[in-house]
């Protein structure tokens, strides 16, 4: 057997820093401490795209601007309507003629806009165009002749009642009835009269002639 042969060894030069010159041992220690991070320096980082810094602190300034004024508006608004509901209490206003007075605005308004003015020809015209088209007349056509059926056939029941009354007063048995009951009338017509006259004029007091009570 061969005995295994060792590689051998192979001294590979290392590169060393050089060392530093006097005076310059701190150098490289200052220059690799930690950079505080610039907050708004990240915040103009992600800024849209398309501004310059200058306009991006143009219109936050401009923003902040916009959000006092809004502020100031917001208590003036507040004041101006606690100042409106004193008026209207001191003029005994309530809050239902507001609301009245605001719905009557709010129609005149309506009335008035465009859309308003806009729909109520469109409705015009196609009432128009209903009432001009042909079924349309025909349909108002076919309820006349309906109506004027329906009025005659309410006539003809009216003449056959009336002709089916005048029937029956002609007939044998209604006039029969007819005289039953007028005989019964007669007879309760006489017997009131002659109650009546016993009652003013008693038997045998006529025949009389009236007593003479005169003094001597």
């Amino acid at each position: 057997m061969l005995a295994e042969e060792t590689p051998p060894e192979v001294s590979l030069p290392l590169s060393l820093p050089a060392p530093s010159p006097p005076g310059c041992s701190g150098l490289l220690a200052d220059t690799m401490t930690d950079v505080p991070v610039d907050s708004g320096a990240s915040a103009r980082a992600a800024a849209p795209e398309g501004l310059t810094l200058a306009e991006e602190e143009e219109l936050r300034s401009e923003l902040a601007k916009v959000e006092e004024e809004i502020g100031t508006l917001r208590q003036v608004l507040a004041a101006k309507e606690r100042h409106c509901g004193e008026l209207k209490r001191k003029l005994g206003l309530t809050p239902l003629d507001g609301l009245k007075q605001n719905l009557s605005k709010s129609w005149h308004d309506v009335q008035v806009s465009n859309a308003y003015l806009s729909a109520s020809s469109t409705l015009e015209d196609w009432n128009e165009k209903l009432t001009q088209s042909e079924a349309y007349k025909k349909t108002q056509e076919t309820l006349s002749q309906a109506g004027q059926k329906t009025s005659a056939a309410l006539s003809n029941v009216g003449s056959v009642i009336s002709r089916k009354l005048g029937d029956m007063r002609n007939s044998a048995t209604f006039k029969s009835f007819e005289d039953r009951v007028g005989t019964i009338k007669s007879r309760m017509v006489g017997s009131r009269e002659n109650s009546t006259d016993g009652l003013h004029s008693p038997s045998g007091a006529g025949d009389q002639p009236p007593q003479d009570n005169a003094p001597f």
